[in-house]
């Protein structure tokens, strides 16, 4: 009998802006390449869409504009927070892109001072900054991961800085990129069954070991195993590429600014 997992699509019309569906047709091909079937159930706006959290086995929660951020983080206060709280207690997976991810702490302050409150799953914050980071990232991701690949790759676009509590770890370490804040040099978090990332490309197409991190935990979440590999070789070929074109990128900065530096030594 085939196996069918479901996974719960958290708001997918107000926060699904920034191509990270692909996570979900990621994680679909994934699954059905070992044979089992993935179900995607949309959870929107509502108390009715509430009642659906507790029939998934893991969620997706993409990022969405400001406007939109405030409504869905008083959906999520009012008719989600119980039963999402207790499905990640239980180990049920939850990747949260960019404005999902925000959404997970405490509040996000915009840049205008107002505050949206989160939905507290999370010891994090997040203020508006005045400058977006923008641009291809490098991370080398937390070992509790267990991760084959070095780095995770990706592409930032947000002006949000996220800083984590005390008893938080990110999901890595920033090598090329602003991450959660451009300070403290930790890029998304990693807490239990929860990963949230500022990462688009989108990160598990790009990644597809947090692809297979995912799947292991909807499958067991009590005690999740290893899968069944599959023949990664179109996916190890991407992602050499994209370690190749942020170092490619990251030499023409280095060189461009010793030649900034050679000017203004030469003129002063």
């Amino acid at each position: 009998m085939t196996r069918t997992l479901r996974l719960g699509h958290l708001y997918p019309l107000q926060m699904s802006i920034y191509g990270d569906r692909g996570n979900l047709v990621c994680l679909r091909r994934r699954a059905e390449w070992r044979g089992w079937r993935l179900e995607v159930i949309a959870i929107g706006l509502g108390a009715g869409d509430g009642r659906l959290v507790a029939g998934c086995d893991g969620f997706l929660f993409g990022g969405g504009q400001d406007r939109d951020e405030a409504e869905v983080a008083a959906d999520l206060r009012a008719f989600k927070a119980g039963p999402l709280a207790e499905a990640v207690a239980a180990g049920r997976p939850l990747l949260a892109v960019c404005g999902g991810y925000q959404l997970l702490g405490s509040h996000y302050r915009t840049r205008a001072g107002a505050v949206v409150p989160g939905l507290g799953l999370l010891p994090l914050r997040t203020e508006a900054g005045r400058r977006r980071a923008v641009g291809n990232v490098l991370v080398r991701p937390d070992p509790g991961l267990g991760l084959d690949a070095p780095w995770l790759v990706g592409f930032e676009n947000h002006s949000g800085r996220t800083f984590l509590g005390p008893e938080l770890r990110p999901l890595g370490r920033t090598e090329v990129g602003g991450g959660n804040n451009g300070v403290d040099g930790g890029e998304g978090v990693l807490a239990g069954s929860i990963i949230g990332t500022y990462l688009h490309g989108p990160v598990l197409p790009r990644n597809p070991g947090l692809a297979d991190w995912w799947l292991a935990r909807a499958l067991a979440p009590a005690a999740p195993a290893p899968l069944p590999p599959l023949d990664d070789a179109a996916e190890r070929l991407a992602w050499d590429r994209a370690v190749a074109q942020v170092r490619r990128e990251q030499g023409g900065l280095a060189a461009r600014a010793r030649r900034v530096l050679v000017r203004r030594r030469a003129a002063g």
